[in-house]
């Protein structure tokens, strides 16, 4: 049994990053033997049979054009918030796209399998180049070819997905089938999907509608990985809100996309339902409720912030975490790699 998945190393990291991806990698990595076990894995080693790939998608990134001192700033701190978050490299492999030439590799030779209809059917796509596909990079549009190549290398069996990337993993499952197909081999693994107990989309602290992201001008949108406690605070009390008490139950929250985002992130910090949170503020408003909000904001994400903040000053200590997962990772991609190279009759 392998987990793979991969996170974009960008800047700001903030509360949604931490709770819609990171959090559930620490929880699949401390819960593969468990997870093997019920796969029927009977030796759920963390070097052998069962293990956690994670990787930092600097190759994704750049599709945007972006400096090269600032990406590789970002690599670093997003190295640095995985292990300030519990990723533990001797556990997990933890490395950057970059540090592994495979995947650019196994990218290139899948685009030979891949169709163009497939692609133009990728909605992201659509998304991100708006009105201006011709002006769009050819690698925005090509990148899930890339996805598929970053999963397909190491055998993964399982892929953790949200709702906006189960299109890519049907890509990725349908480019190894017709690979598998055309060349009369068993190269590739179709991967499953794992879609999260607690799938966490946290929305903006100043619109409920849009996601907390790094790119709103306003600060006051999101909470930071870097925020001291009175930011956090200061932030979670100027957060959006209503003039409505909250209700008895989650049903009390429809319409008010505000008031629903703030009891969701005390719900997701908690572990408990959003029909819990509402229970225990029935009746109060948001000048009881964002206190305690902004309580549980500070303890959780201190000892993190703290971690990370002494982490990220240690260029050379990311830097050995990340080419010791390359290491790890280029060895169990090779076989794949050459299997690939070999079945299509390319001699190395």
């Amino acid at each position: 049994m392998r987990v793979l998945s991969g996170i974009q190393p960008t800047g700001n990291l903030h509360l949604g990053n931490y709770l819609g991806a990171i959090r559930n990698w620490v929880r699949m990595q401390d819960e593969m033997p468990a997870m093997a076990a019920e796969a029927g894995v009977t030796n759920p080693d963390k070097n052998a049979d069962a293990q956690c790939f994670f990787f930092l998608a600097d190759m994704h990134s750049i599709t945007v054009h972006e400096g090269r001192e600032q990406r590789i700033r970002n690599v670093r701190d997003m190295a640095a918030a995985l292990v300030a978050a519990g990723i533990d490299p001797d556990r997990s492999v933890l490395f950057n796209q970059a540090r592994v030439p495979a995947h650019a590799e196994m990218a290139w030779l899948l685009n030979g399998t891949a169709r163009i209809g497939w692609l133009n059917r990728m909605t992201q796509f659509k998304d991100k180049a708006g009105k201006d596909r011709e002006g769009a990079s050819v690698g925005l549009f090509v990148y899930p070819v890339l996805q598929a190549a970053d999963i397909l290398l190491y055998q993964a069996t399982h892929v953790p997905v949200g709702e906006d990337q189960k299109q890519h993993l049907e890509l990725c499952r349908d480019i190894a089938t017709k690979f598998n197909t055309d060349f009369g081999v068993d190269v590739f693994t179709l991967p499953a999907p794992i879609i999260p107990k607690e799938s966490a989309r946290i929305m903006s602290l100043r619109d409920g509608t849009a996601k907390m992201s790094k790119s709103d001008p306003s600060d006051l949108s999101r909470i930071n990985l870097t925020d001291d406690d009175d930011a956090i605070m200061t932030k979670v009390k100027k957060a959006k809100s209503d003039q409505e008490m909250l209700p008895e139950t989650a049903e009390g929250l429809t319409g008010r996309p505000e008031a629903a985002n703030l009891v969701g992130i005390m719900a997701t910090l908690t572990g408990r339902t959003t029909d819990a949170v509402c229970a225990e503020f029935a009746g109060k408003g948001f000048g009881a409720f964002k206190p305690a909000l902004g309580d549980v904001l500070v303890e959780t994400l201190r000892p993190i912030r703290d971690r990370f903040m002494a982490l990220r000053t240690d260029d050379a200590a990311l830097d050995a975490i990340l080419d010791k997962g390359a290491a790890r990772a280029a060895a169990a991609a090779e076989p794949t790699l050459r299997a690939a190279y070999d079945a299509m009759g390319l001699m190395r």
